[in-house]
């Protein structure tokens, strides 16, 4: 029935399936085994192009990108590809910059900024929020999770806000380039961090600025 289906000969089918595996077939299956020990050495990160250059280079195998990419298919492999980033172009703001890019204080808790950073971990992303005091340089809040939810930078002005008790401590910060993050960030930081006294927020072009205080 299959010889049939498959317009082949019986006695072809049968020399086929008793065929042992080509030369070919075999330094295939060789280099899948290096291919699959050097992507598990790069933390299942490296792609195509890093393979090939670490056989080529490491170790001294002559081989084309095109069996590099056949072999890994054959053991199902992958890199991982870079998220291409959209040029983000925050909306012209309303409100005025309150530090003007002179970030100096005279005095400790008079300008806090504020940024977000991110790392790549063998269990994936993991962002970090940190709220730094211009005039000493210490780092006086901090918050560490594995989403970019409103939260985080929540988390991290509340440590700050608690910590050091400010009283009309100007917070300064990017507005960063996670669409709709700093919308709600806004409302978030005027509706609960600052809680004891609801404190607009000032927004300008590039940037975030707002006074907290009692």
């Amino acid at each position: 029935m299959t010889c049939r289906i498959l317009k082949v000969s019986t006695s072809g089918f049968y020399e086929w399936r008793g065929r042992p595996a080509s030369t070919r077939d075999r330094q295939d299956a060789e280099l899948a085994n290096t291919i699959a020990a050097i992507h598990s050495g790069s933390r299942q990160t490296y792609g195509v192009r890093r393979i090939h250059a670490e056989l080529r280079l490491g170790h001294g195998v002559a081989i084309s990108h095109k069996r590099v990419w056949r072999c890994m298919k054959l053991v199902g492999l992958q890199g991982v590809h870079r998220r291409r980033w959209r040029l983000h172009r925050p909306a012209e703001a309303s409100w005025p910059d309150l530090v003007n890019r002179q970030f100096h204080a005279e005095g400790p808790d008079r300008l806090w900024v504020t940024d977000i950073t991110q790392h790549r971990t063998a269990e994936g992303w993991v962002y970090a929020a940190v709220v730094l005091d211009v005039f000493s340089r210490r780092v006086v809040g901090w918050s560490i999770a594995d989403h970019l939810r409103t939260e985080l930078v929540a988390d991290a002005l509340d440590m700050a806000r608690l910590r050091r008790k400010p009283v009309g401590t100007v917070v300064h910060s990017d507005r960063g380039t996670q669409p709709g993050f700093n919308r709600s960030s806004q409302h978030q930081l005027d509706a609960v961090i600052l809680g004891v006294r609801r404190v607009p927020l000032r927004v300008f072009a590039s940037r975030v600025s707002c006074g907290v205080g009692y």
